[in-house]
C-alpha cells in the first residue's frame, strides 16, 4: 500500500520489450536501499523489484499493465514518480493509494493562479461517479484533492512544492495521466449495491 505521497522522481535507463510484457530500469537515488520483489509505486503503478544496485532498480510490466497505464508510452529518459511501500509503523499522509491504475485520460488545462497551479482533466467514462468535490485521487502517483467537478471534467490545485518535485511541472496539455479513484468510493458503491440499494 502507498500515500500518493511522492519521494522522488526516477528517470527511466532501459527499456526491453517482448511479446510478454515488458522490462524497464529506473534510476533513483535510493536503489541500493531496496530489496528485491518489494513493491515501488511507479506513477501511480505498483511494480516489483526484480533486481536493484546503487544505480536504481529494474522491473517487469505486464502486457496488462501496458494497456491499461501510460508506462507504455515511456521512453529512455521520460521521468516517473516514486514512492516505496507505506511502512506499518510510518505516518500516514496523503490518502490510501493501492498502485492499482484504474484507467488513464488527459490533461485538457494547465493555469497558474498566483504561486500555484491548477490542472484540468477529462473525467473517463464511467469513473465520474467515484470523484466528489474535496475527494481524493491520484493522478501519476500524486495523492491530490479534486478542486471542482462538473460532467466532463475535474481540476486539482497544486500546491508550489508538489509542482516542482513531481513529475506534474512537465505535464502540457494533451499529456496521458494515469488514475486511480479513491478505493473507499468502490468499496461503498459495492457494499450499496450487494444489499440493493439503487444510486
Amino acid at each position: 500500500m502507498f500515500t500518493g505521497i511522492v519521494e522522488t522522481v526516477g528517470r527511466i535507463s532501459s527499456v526491453e520489450e517482448s511479446n510478454e510484457g515488458c522490462r524497464m530500469g529506473i534510476e533513483v537515488e535510493w536503489g541500493d536501499e531496496l530489496k528485491d520483489g518489494v513493491s515501488v509505486c511507479v506513477s501511480g503503478v505498483c511494480l516489483t523489484v526484480e533486481s536493484h544496485n546503487e544505480e536504481g532498480f529494474v522491473a517487469f510490466l505486464s502486457t496488462e499493465t501496458i494497456e491499461c497505464s501510460s508506462l507504455g508510452e515511456l521512453q529512455i529518459g521520460s521521468f516517473v514518480n516514486l514512492e516505496r511501500a507505506m511502512l506499518a509503523e510510518g505516518r500516514f499522509d496523503g490518502h490510501i493509494v493501492q498502485g492499482h491504475v484504474d484507467t488513464i485520460t488527459k490533461v485538457i488545462a494547465i493555469d497558474q493562479i498566483g504561486g500555484d497551479w491548477e490542472y484540468g482533466f477529462e473525467i473517463p467514462k464511467e469513473f465520474g461517479k467515484y470523484m466528489v468535490k474535496k475527494g481524493s485521487i491520484t493522478v501519476d502517483g500524486i495523492s491530490l484533492t479534486i478542486a471542482d467537478i462538473d460532467e466532463e471534467k475535474f481540476s486539482i490545485a497544486v500546491i508550489p512544492t508538489t509542482y516542482s518535485e513531481t513529475t506534474l511541472h512537465g505535464r502540457r496539455i494533451g499529456d496521458i495521466v494515469n488514475i486511480e479513484v479513491d478505493i473507499l468510493a468502490k468499496y461503498a458503491e459495492r457494499l450499496f449495491r450487494d444489499n440493493g440499494i439503487n444510486n
